[in-house]
């Protein structure tokens, strides 16, 4: 006779629940060891940051004691200046002050023989006898005309004066030092333009070919490129947006452009991007909006969607593309649908996209002074980027113009 019917569900039951009991402490024990890995992540990036927090504060540091070092040696060399020329001036204003006292003690003389002569006038009205008019030494008239001629030709004004050459001179070099400091100034531009035709990194070898500079560093190639190796792609652009000949500006207009439907065309945004796409190096563009009221400007991924009203069709309002809008008198960053509302109001003629693919970095700048409007850390870009433009409807006339890439390359040069 086998063993009861409750004895084999028992038996059942222990190992459902032994075998649950294993999975569950499984579980836990994964979800433990995935908790560790990312408190550790966090813990790593918490050590990044921290680094990176002091590297940029050594480096800010850095920079701040050269300008101050700049400043003490002009300060050194402006006061070395003005002593010099406070010099000549107290020597100048010395020899006016000798000149000018020996000028107050001849008119004291002078003014003292008048009241001699006033006496003797005085007494010649009362005596008749006019014979002691006349004995007034006429030499002494002639004596005072040869003092005062000598005076007069050893004080003249004209021959005082400043080194009028040596002054010229100082303003000349002044002026050369002004225009020296204004050519490296701003820095920023400085550095991208060195970026743009040449390296100041170590580097093994580099050559240079249609405007790109080539350089081999430990198996790395960097190249530097600029505004005029890049230009629209009119096969992208919106059929309401009519692209150069030279690919270097795009224009709204309310006519519907009987274009081909490409898988690459916007078709709701009024978006176009560049033709070159780029994936590593250093990039600086220019796009001049000068009398605009409404742009977008910014980076993309080739993934962008291109169809339909889907938000991620527009600028920065995805994760694929990158932004700065400028709309009614405000500035905006996007990305990822989050916005940035910007403190300026200033309306800029011309835009600085500053992309760095080693750094993971996207600047964009206020591009006459350079000066940083927003920064944008992806920390790694993971596609191909290509330059993208939105001139924005025109608004009734008020924003007809162009958006120009400036210095932009001729789709048919070669690159």
């Amino acid at each position: 006779m086998g063993p009861p019917y409750w004895c084999g569900t028992m038996l059942y039951s222990i190992c459902v629940q032994f075998f649950l009991q294993e999975t569950l402490e499984k579980h836990h024990e994964c979800l433990k060891k995935q908790r560790d890995a990312v408190k550790y992540r966090l813990k790593k990036l918490a050590t990044r940051q921290t680094e990176i927090t002091k590297k940029s504060s050594v480096i800010k540091e850095s920079v701040i004691r050269k300008y101050q070092e700049i400043r003490a040696i002009l300060d050194e060399d402006l006061r070395t200046t003005l002593s010099h020329l406070e010099m000549e001036e107290r020597a100048t204003v010395s020899a006016l002050d000798g000149m000018m006292e020996k000028n107050c003690s001849l008119i004291q003389d002078i003014e003292q023989d008048m009241a001699r002569l006033t006496v003797v006038l005085d007494q010649a009205d009362k005596d008749t006898d006019a014979m002691s008019f006349f004995q007034y030494p006429e030499h002494h008239d002639m004596e005072a005309v040869d003092r005062v001629m000598d005076v007069l030709s050893r004080t003249d004004p004209s021959s005082v004066s400043l080194d009028e050459a040596k002054a010229e001179q100082i303003l000349s070099l002044t002026n050369n030092m002004l225009l020296l400091i204004c050519s490296q100034t701003p820095i920023m531009k400085t550095l991208i333009k060195s970026c743009q035709f040449t390296c100041w990194f170590c580097s093994d070898y580099y050559w240079t070919f249609s405007g790109m500079v080539y350089i081999l560093y430990k198996n790395v190639e960097y190249v530097f490129l600029d505004s005029s190796e890049v230009c629209l792609d009119p096969e992208t652009a919106h059929p309401k947006l009519v692209i150069s000949h030279r690919g270097d500006s795009a224009t709204y207009t309310d006519t519907w452009q009987q274009l081909q439907d490409l898988p690459g065309r916007f078709d709701t945004t009024l978006n176009v991007i560049s033709l070159q796409a780029f994936k590593l190096g250093r990039h600086y563009w220019e796009i001049d909006v000068t009398g605009k009221t409404y742009w977008e400007l910014g980076v993309t991924y080739t993934t962008i969607p291109r169809k339909g009203t889907t938000e991620d069709c527009w600028l920065g309002r995805g994760d694929d593309s990158w932004c700065v809008e400028f709309f009614d008198g405000e500035y905006t960053a996007w990305h990822g649908r989050v916005p940035h509302q910007l403190p300026f109001t200033k309306r800029f003629s011309r835009i600085g996209i500053l992309c760095s693919f080693p750094a993971g970095l996207l600047t964009f700048l206020e591009a006459d002074k350079m000066a940083p409007l927003f920064s944008f850390c992806a920390g790694t870009f993971t596609d191909c980027l290509h330059l993208a433009l939105c001139p924005g409807h025109d608004h009734s006339g008020t924003n007809a113009r162009s958006i120009v890439i400036c210095n932009a390359a001729s789709p048919t040069s070669d690159l």
